[in-house]
């Protein structure tokens, strides 16, 4: 079995040199690390694979098997129908009016909340709670839960859509607006209120000039994202290029179903494209 220089150096006895008394040291705490780290990162791969086994990723046969059923069904996919393309641009065109105004909403509801929110904007600690809850509570709802309460309310079409990703984007995007508030460079805010402006006239040259491209960057993503999740709402009645294609799975028109998604393929690669412009733009 190897021992180390320092374990020796301990075995001859204690150590007058300072120089070598801090190399023990830092020995010490670098082994101490990186034990912690092991068994940190044993911990995760123990979560991950009893994760794994109780969901049945680890079942070899269900896999095989369910690879098999889905090349039955790329095949019955294969070659896409596009017959019915000219009746989809208007539900496409809908999903994409849908992802605008939601993320819209978004921001609308955002903003305040992540004022409140942030603990240097807050103006007392029990607002900031109140605030943070708020933002908890509208992104704990799946959008797909909030699409059938709005449907259910105001009826079929984009508006339950619209109203559904909306509020639940809006809690995601408050988060990530509070937190680029809270990170804000503190000079700036110092310097403004040394010049005597109020809470509303800080934030206003103080902080929100520091955040508003992390804020855009934080929008135009969301409104990617808000542009996926509305295929998927549509699916229960709310509007947009997913009420198509739910249509389509109930008949097993596979075909058109294959081509239904392509045309969402193209789309979401053009928003993505003109996503990153934008980000680029704002930064």
């Amino acid at each position: 079995m190897s021992t180390s220089t320092a374990d020796i150096r301990l075995a001859d006895g204690p150590l007058d040199d300072p120089r070598e008394q801090e190399f023990l040291q830092v020995s010490k705490r670098a082994r101490s690390g990186w034990q912690r780290s092991a068994a940190s990162t044993g911990l995760v791969l123990v979560v991950v694979l009893v994760s794994a086994w109780v969901v049945g990723l680890l079942d070899g046969t269900r896999m095989i098997t369910g690879l098999a059923d889905i090349a039955d069904l790329l095949s019955e996919m294969w070659v896409p129908d596009f017959s019915n393309l000219n009746n989809w641009w208007g539900p496409l065109w809908d999903s994409m009016t849908m992802s605008i105004a939601a993320t819209a909403l978004a921001v609308l509801l955002s903003v305040p909340l992540a004022l409140l929110g942030a603990r240097n904007t807050s103006p007392h600690p029990a607002v900031y709670w109140v605030a943070r809850l708020i933002l908890n509570v509208l992104r704990s709802v799946p959008e797909l839960i909030m699409a059938i309460v709005f449907v259910a309310a105001v009826g079929f079409g984009a508006l339950p859509g619209a109203l559904a990703l909306g509020i639940h984007s809006a809690g995601m995007v408050g988060k990530f607006f509070a937190e680029a508030i809270e990170h804000a460079d503190q000079a700036p805010v110092e310097a403004a209120r040394a010049t005597g402006a109020g809470p509303a006239q800080v934030i206003l040259h103080g902080i929100l000039p520091q955040v508003l491209p992390q804020l855009a960057d934080t929008t135009v993503y969301r409104w990617e994202l808000n542009f996926r999740a509305s295929v998927v709402v549509g699916v229960v009645g709310a509007g947009g290029i997913g009420f198509e294609l739910i249509a389509a799975l109930r008949t097993l028109q596979y075909d058109e179903v294959a081509a239904i998604l392509l045309v969402i393929l193209a789309t979401v690669t053009l928003v993505d494209a003109l996503g990153g412009a934008l980000r680029k733009r704002f930064q």
